[in-house]
């Protein structure tokens, strides 16, 4: 294989991001490339044939590097890996960098000089706290949207039962704050979604809260418009009811959303046993009969993706739905189940009662046809 022409060498020096300077074995700067021109606001006429010290607070912050390269017990001999200093920049600003770089020799062993490679460690100390921040993102969603989903399932069930009253004097006002309450849910499960969206690489903008100080502006892009009403239909009087004659299993780790998930089916007239994992449903299929699961995508045994798989194997006529609190796939566990063949929607929490009946019902007619 042919070696690269010298020129591809000083394309890739020349136009990296990154800060790369070159000095002769005295110290004075013989190359100075695009990244350092950008990050420390030199132009090339301003410090070539200059001493490298011009780039540090003092002499001995740049001796500091040269002792480095030379120490055996820091790096590899005539080597240094990500040695923290401080540059200072034309204006005078100081930038903390990690710098790594080499002793240059030349063909007969004797040094001729050295060249650095410096990384701004503001700017990586900031991908790693967004990075983190993503992290925290994407639980707190999960963790907020499981408790909202039975908040919310709960509040439209409550609503069902209090329509039921309408005579009673005290219901315009019990059907004004329950409209209240959704209305308020609603927008926390808004700013939780678009918090999950940022941390998944989404743009964000950012709104004055205090004079001079910025915070994230989690408000979902475009007008909001009124939040539309969750209508749960009304308890199914036994033997009747869209879901009449089903039974459904529901997974979830969170017994809340079980309970929650259980109401609004049986309301609709099915039948309906929860277990609070993966592993626990794989144990209920073996004990009775059931026309379709319902399962939680995130659980600490045995996953929805893994749920989904062991049922296709040993149960092929019971259709399986996907619900997540996550905003997106982030184990990929439902492209994975779609993949293998999931044909169930895929929910996000909190579910839409009206939609979960319909699909409920639309599974298994379509597996029973």
């Amino acid at each position: 294989m042919s070696a690269l022409p010298p020129i591809y060498f000083e394309r890739l020096l020349e136009d990296s991001p990154d800060i790369i300077v070159a000095v002769d074995k005295h110290g004075v700067i013989v190359f100075f490339n695009d990244g350092a021109r950008t990050a420390l606001g030199y132009l090339p006429d301003e410090v070539l044939g200059k001493h490298v010290q011009i780039f540090y607070p003092t002499e001995e912050d740049a001796k500091a590097v040269m002792r480095a390269m030379r120490d055996d017990t820091v790096d590899s001999p005539g080597k240094v890996r990500n040695f923290q200093t401080t540059f200072v920049t034309r204006s005078g600003d100081r930038l903390n960098v990690a710098i790594s770089g080499a002793l240059i020799h030349d063909e007969h062993g004797n040094q001729i000089g050295s060249i650095g490679f410096a990384k701004d460690l503001a700017e990586i100390q900031r991908h790693d706290q967004l990075a983190t921040l993503g992290e925290i993102a994407i639980g707190v969603a999960h963790e907020i949207n499981n408790p909202l989903f039975a908040v919310l399932n709960n509040v439209s069930l409550i609503g069902a039962d209090i329509r039921r009253m309408q005579d009673d004097t005290l219901y315009d006002v019990q059907a004004e704050r329950l409209d209240s309450i959704e209305s308020s849910v609603n927008k926390i499960q808004r700013a939780v979604n678009r918090l999950a969206e940022m941390a998944d690489g989404g743009t964000y903008g950012t709104r004055e809260y205090l004079p001079g100080t910025q915070m994230a502006d989690l408000r979902s892009p475009g007008p909001e418009g009124p939040v539309p009403a969750r209508i749960v239909p009304r308890a199914a009087a036994p033997g009747r009811g869209p879901l009449c004659g089903l039974r459904v299993l529901v997974a979830d780790d969170d017994l809340a959303v079980c309970h929650s998930v259980a109401d609004v089916l049986r309301g609709a007239g099915s039948d309906v046993t929860t277990v609070a994992s993966g592993r626990e449903a794989q144990v209920e299929l073996t004990r009775g009969r059931y026309d379709l699961v319902l399962s939680d995508v995130v659980m600490p045994d045995v996953d929805g993706y893994d749920l989904y798989m062991h049922v296709r194997e040993h149960y092929p006529a019971i259709p399986v739905v996907l619900m997540t609190a996550f905003f997106y796939d982030r184990d990929h566990i439902i492209k994975r189940a779609k993949v293998a063949g999931l044909a169930g929607v895929i929910f996000k929490k909190p579910v839409d009662p009206e939609r979960l009946i319909a699909t409920v019902r639309e599974r298994c007619r379509l597996e029973a046809s």
